[in-house]
Order: structure tokens, then C-alpha cells, then sequence
């Protein structure tokens, strides 16, 4: 009896022993295999290819974007993939548009878009258009190229730098956001601006916020113009400018002051259709109408409209329908009920026609209302 329970008592311990022994080989080829699986899980979750191509189209089958890349990365769910060293194509309407280059970038499956950063290259295939910055975001839904981070821009007909920019494929026009500066060769101007609009096709820069423009000749400013709504058009060489305007030349010394400007920059004749004002600095003369036009170039200006000239220095005042002023030799014709004053010595006369210098009071009116001739002359 005791034997028996004695060999009843090994095997139970050598069943227990084998089954302990069994349990635990089990939980440590679970744990190795857990742990081989591990990587395997890294992997997949961060695919890794090197020179491939990547290509997205619409709904319709169209291409929406095509970019070669030295490197890409995928995301675990393959919606994202990180690229390195991209260059590629962009598309509008299954046709060619922009081509593109970076240092790095991303690309999008999902929402259809390409993101790129670093050493930002974009050129505009229809028109020469070669935008640089420091990103790049495609939204081809949209028609629209973003560029961020100092956006610099080369064409033909215009040169600009700015904060950031947009550009719209199908109108091939140009957004540009935050201290904006720029340069045409023809004609030869500077502008300053906070944004603007630069339709390339129509050739025309619009801007919405106060301008600042240059004008020049060489290296030497000839003229300033500001305003706070403009448009320049760069193929028919105008500018045209509404609010608060102010355009000051060096040679006349003149300032012009107007809400409507437009000004010939190849004939350099300035057009006002609303009131406007013209002050010569050096001879502190001011002479004001309706409406004017100032030649530039001929040292003239015809004021139509309730015309009124005084000079400064001694009050000498005139009042005409019309007044055409010689800018060089600061002479002024009147026409129509033209009123002649000055302060000392007291004086006033009245006619239909006055010539003379307000700032020498050696002026004379002519067609009294009786007919006669009425002649006047003071010389100091």
C-alpha cells in the first residue's frame, strides 16, 4: 500500500513538473514572438521606398499632380507620404501648368494635395512665371498655388517680392500679401504696396491698399505718386489712381493733389476729371478747378471749371473759368469772368480775360463790362 501511494505521489510531481514546464514554454514563445512582431508592426507603419514616382488624378481621370522623389516615406494609413528632394508636375485640367522642385514636401491622397517646403522653385509653363519662397501648397480643386514665407516673382513684365502670395492657374493671375515691392522695366517704375492683384494676361497690376509709386529715368526718381486705389497697365503704359492722391514731380517742381488721377507715363501727361489742385513748391503758388490737365513735359496746365490761382507770398488771388499756366515762366492766361485781387495795395478788377504773374501782382485784365478795355499794372 505504501508503495503504491508512494508511486502514486512521483508521477503526480512528474505530471505537475511536465505541465508546469509546458505552460512556461508556451508564455516565452508567445513573448519571442510578440517581440519579433514588433518591427514588422514598425515597418509597415513607416514604408520606405527610394526614386519612385508619385501621381494623383480626378474623378474624371484627369492628372492632378505627378512628383519624383529622391526619397518617400508612407504614413501607417498610406494617405501621407514625406518626400525628399522633390520635383514635379502640376496640373489644370489634365494639362500642364507648373513645374515644381524642393527640398522636401508632402504629398496628400485624400484631399488631392501637394505640400512642399524648402528652397521653394515654381515655373509657370504658359508664361515664364518663376515663383521662389520658403513653402508651397497646390490645391488643385481651387486652381490655386499658395506661397508662403517671402515669396520672390519673375516675369517679363514685372518683378515683385512679398510676404506670401497665390496664384490662380486658370486666370493665371497673382495675389500678393504683406510689404510688397515691385519693379517694371517698361515703363520704369517702383511700387509699394500692402497687396495687390497682377493679372499677367491683361498685363495689369491692381492694387487696393495705399501705392506708392516711382517713376524713373535711370537710376534717378522723376516722379512719386500715392493713392490708395490703383492700376497700372503695363501694355498701354498708364496709371491710374482714386483716393487721396498726390503726385509730386521733380522737374516741374509741381504737386499735384486729386481723388482721380491718370497719368501717361510715356507722354507724361497727368489727367484729372475731379477736382484738383496743383502747388508750385518753389514759387509757393497754388492753382485749383474742376478738373485739369498737366503736360509734364511742356511745363503746362489747363484748369476748366471754377479756376482760382493765389500766391502765397503776397495773396495776390485770381478767379476764371478757365486758366492755362505756363509752368516755366509762371505765367497764367484767364478766361471767362475773371476777377483779379491783391492785398497791398488794395485792388480788384474784373474782365474776360487776364494774363500776368500772381507772385510779382503784374497782372492785366481785359473786356470790361462795359466793353472797353480795362488795363492794369502794379510793379512792386
Amino acid at each position: 500500500m505504501n508503495k503504491v501511494k508512494k508511486l502514486l505521489a512521483f508521477s503526480f510531481c512528474l505530471f505537475s513538473f511536465a505541465l508546469f514546464s509546458a505552460c512556461g514554454s508556451k508564455n516565452q514563445t508567445e513573448k519571442k514572438v510578440q517581440q519579433d512582431s514588433a518591427p514588422a508592426k514598425k515597418i509597415e507603419a513607416s514604408l520606405v521606398f527610394n526614386n519612385l514616382t508619385l501621381e494623383q488624378a480626378d474623378e474624371q481621370g484627369r492628372p492632378l499632380w505627378k512628383v519624383n522623389a529622391k526619397r518617400a516615406t508612407y504614413s501607417q494609413d498610406k494617405k501621407k507620404a514625406t518626400i525628399e528632394n522633390p520635383t514635379g508636375d502640376l496640373f489644370q485640367d489634365g494639362k500642364l501648368v507648373l513645374r515644381v522642385s524642393a527640398t522636401q514636401g508632402e504629398v496628400y491622397e485624400d484631399s488631392k494635395k501637394v505640400f512642399l517646403k524648402g528652397q521653394v522653385v515654381a515655373t509657370e509653363t504658359r508664361n515664364g512665371l518663376v515663383l521662389q519662397g520658403g513653402e508651397l501648397e497646390w490645391r488643385p480643386k481651387e486652381d490655386r498655388l499658395i506661397v508662403r514665407n517671402n515669396i520672390t516673382g519673375r516675369h517679363p513684365q514685372l518683378q515683385a517680392s512679398a510676404k506670401e502670395g497665390q496664384y490662380v492657374s486658370r486666370t493665371q493671375q497673382m495675389e500678393l500679401l504683406g510689404q510688397i515691392v515691385a519693379t517694371s522695366k517698361d515703363p520704369a517704375l517702383r511700387m509699394k504696396t500692402e497687396h495687390l492683384f497682377w493679372n499677367i494676361p491683361q498685363q495689369k497690376v491692381i492694387g487696393d491698399r495705399r501705392m506708392y509709386i516711382d517713376r524713373y529715368r535711370g537710376n534717378t526718381v522723376t516722379d512719386q505718386v500715392v493713392g490708395e486705389r490703383s492700376e497700372v497697365n503695363l501694355k498701354t503704359k498708364t496709371a491710374t489712381l482714386k483716393q487721396n492722391v498726390q503726385l509730386t514731380s521733380i522737374t516741374p517742381p509741381i504737386q499735384i493733389t486729386s481723388n482721380s488721377v491718370n497719368w501717361n507715363l510715356n507722354t507724361q501727361v497727368v489727367v484729372s476729371d475731379q477736382p484738383v489742385s496743383i502747388w508750385h513748391r518753389q514759387e509757393q503758388v497754388i492753382v485749383t478747378a474742376s478738373k485739369g490737365q498737366v503736360y509734364l513735359q511742356q511745363n503746362v496746365a489747363l484748369l476748366t471749371g471754377g479756376a482760382q490761382g493765389a500766391a502765397s507770398r503776397n495773396q495776390a488771388k485770381l478767379k476764371a473759368n478757365q486758366v492755362r499756366w505756363d509752368i516755366a515762366s509762371q505765367q497764367l492766361q484767364a478766361q471767362g469772368n475773371v476777377i483779379y485781387q491783391q492785398v497791398n495795395p488794395p485792388l480788384s478788377l474784373t474782365g474776360s480775360k487776364g494774363l500776368g504773374r500772381l507772385q510779382d501782382q503784374t497782372f492785366v485784365v481785359t473786356g470790361g463790362s462795359d466793353g472797353g478795355r480795362v488795363t492794369t499794372e502794379f510793379i512792386p
